[in-house]
């Protein structure tokens, strides 16, 4: 099945650090390169590197780079690229900017309880944040506002990543014209 002729989209995998984003994103890739999908990812540390190579994480600077993720993302959908957002974007008004900019857009609440996330976290965000190292940590000392009508909702304490994948290909599939 090719999928060339459709307009491109966007979807955005939002939840807790260590919720199982990323583990999401890399099942979900193949299945859009399958369509024959031009697919770019804006995975949040990376992207982070480049705007902000020493983040403080403060509010004005989450704001900006949230803003200019979401402008990055809605040029590469206007340019015919299919983009997966893997970023936590704590805040609604993040993600609701970037559905502002981009006419097909997914939000994907992946769900996780902050005890299992922080079991998770081979990053080592919430040791940091628990020690006192970093004030900002989302679901620990920052309020992580969760989707309120996302398009998919996620447990991944009860699905696989690949199960993941297929509810999100399901809602892709019939968006597609």
């Amino acid at each position: 099945m090719t999928i060339a002729h459709l307009p491109s989209f966007a979807i955005w995998l939002t939840g807790l650090p260590a919720s199982g984003k990323s583990t999401i994103v890399a099942a979900l890739r193949p299945q859009l390169e399958e369509l024959r999908l031009s697919v770019e990812e804006l995975e949040s540390d990376v992207v982070r590197r480049v705007l902000t190579p020493t983040p403080t994480y403060s509010q004005a600077e989450r704001d900006l780079f949230y803003r200019a993720l979401a402008f990055t993302g809605a040029k590469l959908v206007e340019y015919g690229v299919t983009v997966v957002f893997d970023a936590t974007a704590n805040r609604r008004a993040y993600r609701d900017f970037a559905r502002s900019l981009i006419p097909m857009f997914i939000e994907v609440a992946v769900e996780c309880p902050l005890a299992a996330c922080m079991q998770r976290d081979y990053k080592g965000t919430y040791k940091r944040g628990q020690r006192g190292e970093s004030a900002t940590v989302p679901g620990l000392q920052d309020p992580y506002e969760a989707p309120l009508n996302p398009e998919v909702t996620i447990d991944t304490t009860k699905v696989t990543a690949s199960e993941a994948a297929e509810m999100i290909m399901k809602v892709v599939k019939s968006r597609i014209p």
